[in-house]
């Protein structure tokens, strides 16, 4: 079961889900952990540039960092992808009621 989101959480999940290069991220990591220069090759962008897609991703905890020596390698993380879509769920269940 995925973790409680509370309102920050949420918000920088969303904000990060918010940009169409930071999904590109995600879906490539979702088939498995790579490197920072694998990630960033198919962007027609500086690595300096994919890096803060990259910051952005590891605030919001959906993209994990780790260093072997000189190398970074990025994981995928999908708990907080998880309690947003939770929480969208659970928000479209009561206005559904509503209505």
């Amino acid at each position: 079961m995925p973790p409680m989101s509370t309102p920050q959480t949420l918000d920088r999940t969303l904000a990060a889900l918010a940009d169409p290069t930071r999904r590109a991220i995600l879906q490539r990591l979702s088939s498995g952990e790579a490197r920072v220069t694998e990630v960033a090759r198919p962007f027609s962008m500086s690595l300096n540039a994919v890096s803060k897609h990259i910051l952005v991703l590891e605030r919001a905890k959906l993209v994990r960092r780790r260093r072997v020596g000189r190398e970074h390698f990025l994981s995928y993380r999908p708990g907080p992808l998880d309690a947003a879509a939770n929480w969208m769920a659970g928000t479209r269940n009561f206005w559904a009621g509503r209505l």
